[in-house]
């Protein structure tokens, strides 16, 4: 068993390490680890730049150089940072001594000693992870969500006019399309991916305590509010100017609300499609060579949904976490933060793998329309509600004496099938002016949509 030792333990870096590999650049240790590496850099710029220590602004191929540091950061490198940390037995540390090396090579070595002047390792680590966060989650997780929603979009307008019985309290209502079901998922989403975007991500480079207090005594001279919100607002962050040791993560618990609301109504959309595979509405197109079940040779089972909806979950249960924990800190800081921190990869991962079964399982559907019209055929008493509200409306103006037409219709419908010719009798019954009469008498299940095909246009 020991040469299983080395597998992957998570299915996010084995079975599912080909969608979720996009995150790893970001989100996991190496990834933070060059993002520390990024941020001392441009801290280091940022002093020089102000002047800290009698120093100069650097030159253009001196400040290349040392960006070139971030830009080529690899394998070689987080060995080499492995390295520093079996001896420091501190991450950030070992990033330290690290550029030190790097400024030697360089012909820097008389700026060593500004390498994380005057920083505690919160300056650096809230300012990496909201770096990276930031990044995986525009530049990964936003446009795989694009994806779903797209997809969505191009089913919804495809169907705009399919009418399809919906379902109240899972009982026949009021018929619907399907493409304007699906296009409230897409309205949902694309709402819901502006509020994650627009959560504002916040970051501070105050020291020990969060009150400037080494950088005061070292170098009293510099405005050092301003220099830190330049340095700050320069990573593409904004400036928190009041903090114990720690960020607040605020923006954390903001975010992660946010992406977990988002996988609610992902989750929603899963159980829906689910269900309508299941009821025959919508039809899985069989893959090549694919199997549904290892003994039942018809089956195609619709396990990206299954799949979708079980990774949600997952995630849900770790962005929670992760929420919950990250809203406090004891007193000025404890560590209880840095390990929650490091499983931020773990939730957006689940959410990553969700994303991409969502996508390929849309892909894979097809429409059943006669599955559709009979279903609407076999439910004549949805169109109850219509002539109930037509006799209201005549006899509110005059042209109906009928009583309680609510009442007539409910007795006809409740709890029962009626036929195509019985309802036709009905209205035939109910002494309505002859156009009102023909308007009733032609109605059908599947002409009864409403302003549906309409209002899909909403989502082009």
């Amino acid at each position: 068993m020991t040469d299983l030792a080395d597998q992957p333990l998570s299915p996010l870096d084995g079975r599912y390490r080909i969608a979720t590999a996009p995150l790893a650049v970001h989100l996991s240790e190496a990834g933070l680890n060059r993002a520390r590496v990024r941020v001392e850099v441009e801290w280091l710029l940022a002093l020089t730049d102000a002047g800290v220590a009698g120093t100069s602004p650097l030159d253009d191929s001196q400040r290349d150089a040392l960006r070139r540091i971030v830009d080529g950061f690899g394998a070689a490198d987080v060995a080499e940072l492995a390295g520093h940390e079996a001896v420091t037995r501190h991450d950030v540390k070992a990033v330290e001594y690290y550029l030190r090396d790097r400024l030697a090579a360089l012909g820097l070595g008389d700026l060593a000693e500004l390498v994380h002047f005057a920083c505690t390792s919160e300056d650096i680590n809230n300012l990496a992870v909201a770096t990276t966060v930031q990044t995986a989650v525009r530049e990964v997780w936003v446009p795989a969500l694009d994806g779903v929603v797209e997809r969505l979009r191009g089913l919804a307008l495809r169907w705009a006019e399919a009418p399809m019985l919906a379902r109240t309290h899972g009982q026949p209502a009021t018929p619907t399309t399907m493409g304007k079901e699906l296009a409230v998922f897409v309205h949902r989403l694309a709402r819901l991916r502006e509020r994650v975007l627009a959560v504002e991500i916040t970051g501070k480079a105050n020291g020990a305590s969060g009150d400037f207090a080494a950088h005061v005594v070292a170098a009293p001279e510099i405005d050092w509010q301003a220099l830190t919100k330049r340095f700050v607002e320069g990573l593409g962050l904004a400036w928190n100017p009041l903090t114990t040791q720690i960020e607040s993560h605020d923006w954390q618990v903001e975010l992660y609300g946010r992406l977990e609301h988002v996988g609610g109504v992902l989750h929603n959309l899963c159980t829906d499609v689910w269900m309508y595979i299941a009821e025959g509405y919508l039809v899985q197109v069989p893959q090549a060579g694919a199997t549904g079940s290892s003994t039942m040779p018809h089956k195609v089972n619709p396990i990206r949904f299954e799949n979708a909806e079980a990774n949600l979950e997952l995630a849900e249960g770790v962005l929670g976490t992760l929420r919950r924990t990250l809203v406090t800190s004891r007193w000025q800081r404890d560590l209880t933060d840095s390990t929650t921190q490091r499983n931020i990869g773990v939730g957006l991962g689940h959410g990553l793998v969700a994303l991409d079964n969502l996508t390929r399982g849309l892909g894979e559907i097809e429409l059943d329309r006669d599955r559709l019209l009979a279903d609407l055929d076999a439910n004549q008493e949805v169109l109850g509600e219509a002539i109930q509200t037509v006799v209201r409306a005549e006899i509110v103006a005059g042209r109906s004496d009928t009583a309680n037409p609510y009442e007539l219709v409910k007795a006809l419908t409740r709890g029962r099938r009626v036929t195509a010719d019985r309802m036709a009798e009905f209205v035939a019954g109910l002494g309505l002016e002859a156009e009102v009469a023909a308007r009733l008498a032609a109605l059908t299940p599947a002409g009864y949509t409403g302003l549906a095909a309409e209002l899909v246009d909403h989502i082009r």
